[in-house]
C-alpha cells in the first residue's frame, strides 16, 4: 500500500530554508506533530533544537557537522548535533547535559533541510529504540523518496539555495 505526502514550507532563514512533509489524511505535518508533542513534555530539549535550527538557518548554513548521521539506507540525519554542550548551550538545572531528543532530518545541501519527526532516544541505535524507531524508519523512507525526485520533479533554483516544485507533487512511499 502506497502512502502519499506533500511538501510544506516550515521557515526561510538567511542561509537555510526548512521544509517538512504532511502525510495524506493527517491534520498536521510531521514537524508540526513533533512540536505539538514536545512543547509541553520536553520544552527545554525542544528549545535547544529550535535554537540550533535558528543558528544554522541565520548564521552557519546547514553544514554536515551540525547534523548527526542517522542514516539506515539513505542520507537521514538528526538534530541536535553531537556534543550538545556546544553553543547554543543546552542547560538543565544549571548544568550542561546531553540532549536525547532527536529530530530526524534530511540535509539536502547547505541551504535546504527537510524536518521530519522524532522523540526521546533511549538506546544507542535508533533502530533499537521503541520511541524513535518509527520516526527514524519513516525519515529514512522519506529521505530516499525526496532524493529520487531531486533534479526531476523537485528542481533547484539558479544558485542552489532553494528548491522549486509543483505544490500538487505527491511523494509516494
Amino acid at each position: 500500500m502506497n502512502t502519499f505526502a506533500k511538501i510544506k514550507l516550515v521557515a526561510r532563514y538567511k542561509k537555510v530554508v526548512y521544509y517538512t512533509v504532511q502525510i495524506e489524511g493527517d491534520a498536521a505535518s510531521l514537524f508540526e506533530d513533533f512540536l505539538l508533542k514536545h512543547t509541553p513534555n520536553n520544552k527545554e530539549k525542544l528549545n535547544h533544537i529550535m535554537k540550533w535550527m535558528k543558528k544554522i538557518g541565520d548564521e552557519k548554513g546547514a553544514r554536515k557537522s551540525y547534523f548527526r548521521n542517522e542514516a539506515e539506507t539513505a542520507d537521514t540525519t538528526a538534530l541536535p548535533p553531537k556534543g550538545t554542550n556546544r553553543e547554543p548551550a543546552y542547560i538543565e538545572d544549571g548544568e550542561n547535559s546531553a540532549n536525547d531528543l532527536r529530530l530526524y532530518c534530511y540535509r539536502v545541501n547547505e541551504h535546504v533541510v527537510f524536518l521530519f519527526n522524532g522523540d526521546i532516544k533511549t538506546t544507542t541505535r535508533a533502530q533499537d529504540c521503541r520511541q524513535v524507531q518509527p520516526h527514524f524508519r519513516l525519515a529514512n523512507k522519506l529521505t530516499k523518496c525526496i532524493a529520487e525526485k531531486l533534479n526531476d520533479e523537485i528542481r533547484w533554483n539558479k544558485d542552489g539555495t532553494d528548491i522549486d516544485f509543483d505544490e500538487e507533487l505527491d511523494l509516494i512511499f
